[in-house]
Protein backbone atom coordinates (compact mmCIF):
# COMPACT_ATOMS: atom_id res chain seq x y z
CA UNK A 1 0.00 0.00 0.00
CA UNK A 2 1.04 3.41 -1.01
CA UNK A 3 1.57 5.76 1.89
CA UNK A 4 2.58 9.01 -0.45
CA UNK A 5 0.80 10.86 -2.87
CA UNK A 6 1.56 10.77 -6.46
CA UNK A 7 2.57 14.28 -7.16
CA UNK A 8 2.61 15.13 -10.98
CA UNK A 9 6.32 15.49 -12.14
CA UNK A 10 7.34 15.06 -8.46
CA UNK A 11 6.10 18.47 -7.22
CA UNK A 12 2.11 18.78 -7.45
CA UNK A 13 -0.66 17.02 -6.36
CA UNK A 14 -3.92 18.63 -6.14
CA UNK A 15 -6.74 17.68 -3.28
CA UNK A 16 -10.49 17.84 -4.08
CA UNK A 17 -13.34 16.24 -2.27
CA UNK A 18 -15.20 13.54 -2.99
CA UNK A 19 -19.49 13.26 -3.48
CA UNK A 20 -19.51 9.30 -3.66
CA UNK A 21 -17.35 6.26 -3.95
CA UNK A 22 -17.98 6.00 -7.90
CA UNK A 23 -17.19 10.23 -7.84
CA UNK A 24 -14.32 9.38 -5.99
CA UNK A 25 -13.00 6.61 -8.79
CA UNK A 26 -14.04 9.41 -11.54
CA UNK A 27 -11.88 11.84 -9.66
CA UNK A 28 -8.80 9.90 -9.77
CA UNK A 29 -8.88 9.07 -13.61
CA UNK A 30 -9.89 12.21 -14.35
CA UNK A 31 -6.62 13.86 -12.51
CA UNK A 32 -4.72 10.68 -13.50
CA UNK A 33 -3.81 9.43 -10.70
CA UNK A 34 -2.22 13.28 -9.22
CA UNK A 35 -4.87 13.98 -6.92
CA UNK A 36 -5.85 13.26 -2.83
CA UNK A 37 -9.56 11.98 -2.54
CA UNK A 38 -10.84 13.88 0.29
CA UNK A 39 -13.29 12.39 2.53
CA UNK A 40 -14.57 14.51 5.76
CA UNK A 41 -14.41 12.68 8.78
CA UNK A 42 -17.65 14.72 9.91
CA UNK A 43 -19.95 13.25 7.72
CA UNK A 44 -19.50 10.15 9.83
CA UNK A 45 -21.36 9.16 13.29
CA UNK A 46 -18.22 7.51 15.01
CA UNK A 47 -14.67 6.28 14.00
CA UNK A 48 -15.72 2.69 13.40
CA UNK A 49 -18.29 3.59 10.57
CA UNK A 50 -15.85 6.15 9.27
CA UNK A 51 -12.76 3.53 8.71
CA UNK A 52 -14.81 1.36 7.40
CA UNK A 53 -16.17 3.18 5.14
CA UNK A 54 -12.94 4.70 4.01
CA UNK A 55 -11.23 1.87 3.51
CA UNK A 56 -13.47 1.28 0.76
CA UNK A 57 -13.16 4.41 -0.63
CA UNK A 58 -9.24 3.62 -0.19
CA UNK A 59 -9.36 0.27 -1.90
CA UNK A 60 -10.84 2.47 -4.72
CA UNK A 61 -8.26 5.04 -5.33
CA UNK A 62 -4.72 3.35 -4.61
CA UNK A 63 -4.96 4.80 -1.26
CA UNK A 64 -5.20 8.11 -2.46
CA UNK A 65 -7.20 9.02 0.31
CA UNK A 66 -7.33 12.46 2.12
CA UNK A 67 -8.96 12.47 5.86
CA UNK A 68 -10.53 15.88 6.45
CA UNK A 69 -12.07 17.19 9.31
CA UNK A 70 -14.95 19.11 7.72
CA UNK A 71 -14.39 23.23 6.80
CA UNK A 72 -11.19 22.81 9.17
CA UNK A 73 -13.51 21.78 12.21
CA UNK A 74 -11.18 21.94 15.38
CA UNK A 75 -13.70 19.38 16.82
CA UNK A 76 -12.72 17.24 14.51
CA UNK A 77 -9.00 16.77 15.44
CA UNK A 78 -8.92 13.86 17.52
CA UNK A 79 -11.40 11.79 15.15
CA UNK A 80 -8.87 12.37 12.45
CA UNK A 81 -6.13 11.13 14.40
CA UNK A 82 -7.97 8.01 14.99
CA UNK A 83 -9.40 7.41 11.78
CA UNK A 84 -6.12 8.17 10.47
CA UNK A 85 -4.25 5.21 12.78
CA UNK A 86 -6.17 2.28 11.04
CA UNK A 87 -6.78 3.30 7.84
CA UNK A 88 -2.78 4.61 7.04
CA UNK A 89 -4.13 6.96 4.25
CA UNK A 90 -1.51 9.07 1.96
CA UNK A 91 -3.01 12.42 3.64
CA UNK A 92 -3.97 13.57 6.84
CA UNK A 93 -5.92 17.45 7.51
CA UNK A 94 -4.94 18.93 11.19
CA UNK A 95 -5.40 21.70 13.21
CA UNK A 96 -2.26 22.72 14.30
CA UNK A 97 -2.13 21.19 17.25
CA UNK A 98 -3.01 17.88 16.33
CA UNK A 99 0.04 17.36 14.28
CA UNK A 100 1.80 15.54 17.03
CA UNK A 101 -1.24 12.92 17.71
CA UNK A 102 -1.50 12.30 14.16
CA UNK A 103 2.13 11.17 13.28
CA UNK A 104 2.08 9.59 16.52
CA UNK A 105 -0.52 7.33 15.97
CA UNK A 106 0.07 6.33 12.61
CA UNK A 107 3.70 5.18 13.76
CA UNK A 108 5.21 6.20 9.87
CA UNK A 109 6.76 9.54 8.69
CA UNK A 110 5.26 8.77 4.94
CA UNK A 111 2.03 9.74 5.00
CA UNK A 112 1.57 14.03 4.69
CA UNK A 113 0.45 15.40 7.87
CA UNK A 114 -0.73 18.64 7.53
CA UNK A 115 -0.76 21.49 10.14
CA UNK A 116 -3.48 24.25 9.81
CA UNK A 117 -2.75 28.03 10.34
CA UNK A 118 -4.10 30.79 9.43
CA UNK A 119 -4.04 34.14 7.48
CA UNK A 120 -3.31 37.41 10.17
CA UNK A 121 -3.78 40.49 7.71
CA UNK A 122 0.14 41.13 8.24
CA UNK A 123 2.71 39.63 5.95
CA UNK A 124 5.21 36.67 7.53
CA UNK A 125 2.86 36.22 10.23
CA UNK A 126 0.51 33.45 10.63
CA UNK A 127 -2.33 32.10 13.66
CA UNK A 128 -1.17 29.21 14.87
CA UNK A 129 -4.36 28.75 17.46
CA UNK A 130 -6.47 26.16 15.41
CA UNK A 131 -7.20 23.53 17.94
CA UNK A 132 -10.25 22.38 19.33
CA UNK A 133 -9.47 24.75 22.61
CA UNK A 134 -6.55 27.69 21.30
CA UNK A 135 -8.97 28.38 18.37
CA UNK A 136 -11.58 30.36 20.67
CA UNK A 137 -8.50 32.14 22.99
CA UNK A 138 -6.50 34.66 22.46
CA UNK A 139 -4.80 34.84 18.90
CA UNK A 140 -1.39 32.94 18.56
CA UNK A 141 0.68 34.60 16.28
CA UNK A 142 3.60 33.85 15.35
CA UNK A 143 6.31 34.49 12.37
CA UNK A 144 5.74 31.43 9.29
CA UNK A 145 9.31 30.49 10.29
CA UNK A 146 8.34 29.33 13.68
CA UNK A 147 5.74 27.80 12.42
CA UNK A 148 7.05 25.74 9.99
CA UNK A 149 9.83 24.83 13.18
CA UNK A 150 6.81 23.78 15.64
CA UNK A 151 5.48 21.73 12.69
CA UNK A 152 8.40 19.95 11.71
CA UNK A 153 9.13 19.40 15.66
CA UNK A 154 5.61 17.43 15.65
CA UNK A 155 6.38 15.75 12.91
CA UNK A 156 4.11 17.56 10.33
CA UNK A 157 4.91 17.28 6.58
CA UNK A 158 3.10 20.57 5.15
CA UNK A 159 1.76 24.16 5.89
CA UNK A 160 -2.07 24.15 5.18
CA UNK A 161 -2.75 27.70 4.70
CA UNK A 162 -6.38 28.26 5.48
CA UNK A 163 -8.43 30.11 4.89
CA UNK A 164 -6.81 31.69 1.86
CA UNK A 165 -10.49 33.70 0.27
CA UNK A 166 -8.74 32.92 -2.87
CA UNK A 167 -6.14 35.74 -4.10
CA UNK A 168 -7.35 38.01 -1.23
CA UNK A 169 -4.58 37.20 0.97
CA UNK A 170 -2.05 37.09 -2.14
CA UNK A 171 1.14 39.04 0.14
CA UNK A 172 0.64 36.86 2.85
CA UNK A 173 0.40 33.67 1.13
CA UNK A 174 3.63 34.96 -1.07
CA UNK A 175 5.36 35.37 2.11
CA UNK A 176 4.30 31.54 3.39
CA UNK A 177 5.64 29.90 0.20
CA UNK A 178 8.82 31.86 0.42
CA UNK A 179 9.39 30.36 3.72
CA UNK A 180 8.37 27.23 2.82
CA UNK A 181 10.64 26.73 0.09
CA UNK A 182 13.29 28.20 2.14
CA UNK A 183 12.84 25.58 5.11
CA UNK A 184 12.23 23.07 2.39
CA UNK A 185 8.22 22.28 3.68
CA UNK A 186 5.59 21.44 1.48
CA UNK A 187 2.96 23.75 0.96
CA UNK A 188 -1.03 23.42 0.82
CA UNK A 189 -2.86 26.75 -0.17
CA UNK A 190 -7.20 26.28 0.85
CA UNK A 191 -9.91 28.22 0.44
CA UNK A 192 -11.84 29.70 -2.00
CA UNK A 193 -9.64 28.67 -4.69
CA UNK A 194 -11.52 28.28 -8.42
CA UNK A 195 -10.40 27.29 -11.97
CA UNK A 196 -10.07 31.60 -12.03
CA UNK A 197 -7.32 31.57 -10.03
CA UNK A 198 -5.96 28.45 -9.54
CA UNK A 199 -3.16 28.85 -12.26
CA UNK A 200 -2.25 32.54 -10.34
CA UNK A 201 -2.12 30.74 -6.76
CA UNK A 202 -0.16 27.32 -7.79
CA UNK A 203 2.16 29.63 -10.09
CA UNK A 204 3.04 31.82 -6.55
CA UNK A 205 4.06 28.85 -4.66
CA UNK A 206 6.03 27.68 -7.90
CA UNK A 207 7.68 31.03 -8.35
CA UNK A 208 8.75 30.80 -4.81
CA UNK A 209 10.54 27.29 -4.97
CA UNK A 210 8.61 25.38 -3.10
CA UNK A 211 9.48 21.88 -3.44
CA UNK A 212 5.57 20.35 -2.96
CA UNK A 213 2.41 21.49 -3.36
CA UNK A 214 -1.00 20.16 -2.72
CA UNK A 215 -3.59 22.94 -3.52
CA UNK A 216 -6.81 21.82 -2.13
CA UNK A 217 -10.09 23.20 -4.62
CA UNK A 218 -13.26 22.14 -3.16
CA UNK A 219 -16.81 23.83 -3.45
CA UNK A 220 -15.83 25.74 -6.64
CA UNK A 221 -15.81 22.62 -8.62
CA UNK A 222 -18.69 20.61 -6.61
CA UNK A 223 -21.98 20.23 -8.84
CA UNK A 224 -24.37 22.01 -6.63
CA UNK A 225 -27.54 19.33 -7.36
CA UNK A 226 -25.55 15.77 -7.01
CA UNK A 227 -22.83 17.02 -4.37
CA UNK A 228 -19.99 15.67 -6.53
CA UNK A 229 -17.28 16.97 -7.62
CA UNK A 230 -17.17 17.49 -11.30
CA UNK A 231 -14.29 15.20 -13.19
CA UNK A 232 -14.31 17.84 -16.11
CA UNK A 233 -12.69 20.37 -13.57
CA UNK A 234 -10.54 17.70 -12.39
CA UNK A 235 -9.10 17.55 -15.62
CA UNK A 236 -9.07 21.09 -15.91
CA UNK A 237 -7.14 21.59 -13.11
CA UNK A 238 -4.56 19.08 -14.22
CA UNK A 239 -4.07 20.69 -17.46
CA UNK A 240 -3.06 24.00 -15.89
CA UNK A 241 -1.08 21.72 -13.21
CA UNK A 242 0.71 20.37 -16.65
CA UNK A 243 1.21 23.61 -18.78
CA UNK A 244 2.83 25.22 -15.69
CA UNK A 245 4.94 22.93 -14.84
CA UNK A 246 5.92 22.28 -18.90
Amino acid sequence: MKLTPNYYLDRVCLNVLAGSKDNARAIYAAAEGHVLVGVLSKNYADVPSAVADMRDYAALIDNALSVGLGAGDPRQSLMVSLISQQIQPQHVNQVFTGVGASRALLGQGESVVNGLVSPTGKAGWVKISTGPLSSAAPDAVVPIETAIALLKDMGGSSVKYFPMGGLKTREEFAAVARACAQHDFALEPTGGIDLENFEPILNIALEAGVSKIIPHIYSSIIDNDSGRTRPADVKALLAMVKKLLG
